[in-house]
């Protein structure tokens, strides 16, 4: 099935339906606001990573649950969130 583009949340939508994950259960890592505003549609929590072509205040007005400025401290924030 072809899905709306980000922001829009079809795709993270139909992703949880297959996985049969309510959104309380998601969580959607994203390092633009594109993800962050998708992971907000969709119901579920977002985690920035500041990588990507957004800057950190943008990616920070979207209120995520945390962000991060490397993959290695996504890593080793989801090994203490988890």
């Amino acid at each position: 099935m072809k899905c709306a583009p980000k922001p829009a949340p079809d795709m993270l939508l139909e992703l949880m339906d297959h996985l049969d994950t309510p959104p309380e259960r998601t969580l959607m890592i994203g390092d633009t606001t594109h993800d962050l505003q998708m992971a907000a549609s969709a119901g579920v929590a977002g985690v920035g990573v500041l990588h990507g072509a957004h800057p950190e205040e943008q990616l920070a007005a979207l209120d995520p649950l945390a962000l991060l400025p490397s993959t290695q401290a996504l890593a080793a924030w989801l090994r203490a969130n988890a």
